[in-house]
């Protein structure tokens, strides 16, 4: 396709992409579609951009039958629509309970659709799943968690990258730009009666908030937007404080139990303390959410008073408070917390390119940066590694090893090895196995920071970039670069 021809709303969208690092040409994208314009907005630029980016493009339409027929016309319009488009669909029904339920119905219909669409992911083999929320939601979501009184985890709004899966390419692109690009392409779609209830805060905030503040200030949507990625960025690195400043005081159990030093958390300032409590309880959760600032602040107060022993009932388990520490147990786990290795409910975060992060079991800073591959520049070495950027994702993460890992370490022609039976080799103590940060992408491990590369990813003749990752200090252990 002549890139001259495309609609000027396309290059502000792959510019988003592109920026953001949303996805790559070549990739299999599933598209949520609702039948709204967003969505429909949303579909139809991929369409325009996936012969150009060499794209697969596949589609999901969830049908929650809450509103009838309307629903069912819905579904009928998406079919249509894609049908003409010559992109595979995907048609989910999903029953949401109108009793009962602990959340708001449309909390609990996102689930639902997040699921399924994970769902369909994993078994028609997409990269990412792409959404069509815009600049208007991430302005509506920061004003909702603002009157909450949240803090800046809330004021973060919805990021552009949710899980190394869910992507937002429309999230610097406004509602009215998608329905002008969409009239001006005569591109029919469908309106949701449910937006102009009432009875939801977030469309009294859309249709009369917003409004008001865009009359007082014109760019205010634009302001939110960015004060939600100024929240975020300062929030990631708090956390990352928050988890290196902790990590000597907690042992983890192998079922997800942990204990923290009593006195080393209360050591820490406040903003630390909360920070602390809510990385472990997140990770501890099978939803992988916190609990409120109310009962963090109860398990501060707690631990405070050493004199009395106490015990908390949260929704994934129970605090017990000792003189000593604070020891957290999942439901349906017993006996006493031990000093194993960590495993998949150990700590797991993302690092993006280019981006840093502290490791929390150690405290070691890594760096990764793209740069030009130089093959005079030694391409492995006991604090830096170089990758092969075009045979990797980009969505890396550091973790803790997990029983069954394996790699291909760098010097053994190509042969795999058991993670476990390389530590054994180093004699690496087991205390300290789980401690060793491990940078991985999607499509492997690439490096046992400090000890040794992965062979599949390092650098070859016809490599042109490349991710150096790099580690301000040496391993825990000696032990071969």
């Amino acid at each position: 396709m002549n890139r001259i021809a495309w609609p000027p709303l396309l290059h502000q969208v792959v510019r988003t992409i592109r920026s953001r690092n949303l996805f790559r040409p070549g990739q299999h994208i599933l598209v949520a579609v609702s039948g709204g314009p967003d969505s429909v907005g949303l579909l139809s630029i991929l369409h325009h951009l996936r012969s150009h980016w060499n794209l697969t493009l596949t589609a999901v339409h969830c049908n929650y039958r809450l509103r009838g027929a309307e629903s069912d016309e819905d579904q009928r319009f998406v079919e249509a629509l894609c049908h003409s488009l010559a992109i595979p669909l995907h048609v989910r029904e999903a029953q949401v309970r109108t009793h009962g339920r602990t959340t708001s119905l449309q909390a609990e219909a996102r689930d639902i659709r997040y699921r399924l669409m994970e769902e369909i992911r994993a078994r028609c083999g997409a990269d990412r799943i792409a959404v069509g929320h815009t600049a208007d939601d991430q302005a509506e979501t920061v004003l909702l968690w603002m009157l909450r009184g949240a803090g800046l985890a809330g004021l973060s709004g919805m990021p552009a990258v949710r899980d190394d899966a869910v992507v937002r390419p429309l999230y610097e692109t406004t509602r009215q730009e998608i329905l002008t690009y969409l009239n001006k392409g005569a591109v029919s779609y469908r309106d949701d009666s449910s937006n102009a209830k009432p009875l939801y805060l977030r469309n009294r905030i859309r249709r009369d908030v917003i409004p008001l503040l865009t009359q007082i200030v014109p760019s205010s949507s634009q302001a939110l937007c960015r004060l939600a990625d100024l929240c975020r960025t300062d929030d990631r690195f708090l956390d990352q404080e928050a988890a290196a400043r902790i990590a000597s005081a907690v042992t983890w159990d192998s079922a997800g139990a942990w204990t923290v030093d009593r006195r080393s958390l209360l050591d820490l300032p406040l903003p630390l303390q909360r920070r602390g409590l809510r990385l472990m309880l997140r990770q501890s959760d099978s939803q992988h959410r916190a609990p409120s600032l109310r009962i963090i602040d109860r398990m501060i107060h707690l631990a405070s008073n050493p004199q009395a022993l106490s015990q908390l009932t949260l929704k994934a388990g129970h605090v017990v408070f000792t003189t000593n520490s604070l020891r957290f147990t999942p439901f349906g786990v017993g006996g006493e917390v031990r000093q194993p290795h960590r495993d998949e409910h150990a700590p797991q975060f993302s690092i993006p390119v280019p981006g840093e992060l502290v490791w929390s079991g150690t405290g070691q800073r890594l760096q990764v940066q793209l740069q030009e591959y130089d093959s005079r520049e030694a391409s492995s070495g006991r604090g830096r590694v170089l990758v092969d950027a075009d045979r990797v994702s980009w969505s890396l993460t550091v973790r803790s090893w997990v029983p069954g890992d394996r790699f291909c370490p760098h010097g053994m022609g190509g042969h795999s090895k058991k993670l476990q039976d390389f530590f054994t080799d180093l004699k690496i103590p087991m205390a300290a196995r789980s401690r060793i940060p491990l940078v991985v992408a999607p499509e492997g491990i690439l490096w046992i920071v400090g000890y040794r590369q992965d062979d599949r990813w390092m650098p070859t003749s016809s490599t042109t970039h490349c991710l150096a990752i790099t580690v301000d200090s040496p391993p825990l252990t000696e032990g071969t670069a």
